[in-house]
């Protein structure tokens, strides 16, 4: 994974304007993200967390997910949430390159995604995570990641604080587990 966020950040900075589209500064943004199905079809959670958005007052640049927007629109109560967060901008769901440029030039990001909290490692930028488990416990223990659920007050406090830890997550290799891979198959002829 480590080697495919690499490779397509490369080829993202070469073929997508996203951050000039959005005329967006490098660390000038916090990303968030909202998909998945526990947290989209419990009405109270996904209030909860636009409740946070509506309290931090940093800029959020939220990609809208499909399946979260039908469920957004057919609630005005989740609508009325998002008129008052006047640091919220939402967006159309955007393409895997755009969405790496995104993540690499966010100072934090938001999400309930399992993908988007090991991506946020590999870019090295701090991580929120919106739910009340994670895969990639390592990001935890590293200090990278930050668990909070969907209560708005460990939200909204743990964007507060953008650490930057200095703890490497070995067990994901260097970027090039591709290349050793080959080079064991080449030298085992068969």
């Amino acid at each position: 994974m480590y080697d495919a966020t690499l490779f397509f950040t490369e080829q993202a900075k070469k073929q997508s304007s996203i951050l000039q589209d959005l005329a967006l500064k490098n660390k000038g943004y916090y990303l968030a993200t909202i998909h998945r199905a526990e947290t989209t079809n419990n009405i109270e959670y996904l209030a909860n967390i636009l409740r946070a958005f509506r309290q931090i007052q940093k800029p959020i640049l939220l990609p809208l997910h499909p399946r979260t927007r039908k469920v957004i629109e057919g609630s005005m109560l989740l609508q009325e949430i998002i008129k008052e967060a006047n640091y919220l901008r939402i967006i159309d769901s955007v393409s895997y390159l755009d969405m790496l440029l995104l993540e690499k030039h966010a100072s934090l990001i938001l999400t309930d995604s399992g993908g988007v909290q090991k991506e946020a490692y590999f870019h090295r930028v701090p991580c929120v995570t919106m739910r009340n488990e994670t895969e990639w416990v390592e990001t935890v223990h590293a200090g990278w990641n930050t668990l909070v659920g969907t209560d708005s007050a460990h939200i909204v406090a743990a964007s507060n604080i953008l650490p930057m830890p200095q703890t490497e997550i070995t067990e994901y290799g260097n970027g090039d587990a591709a290349k050793l891979i080959i080079d064991i198959l080449c030298q085992n002829e068969y």
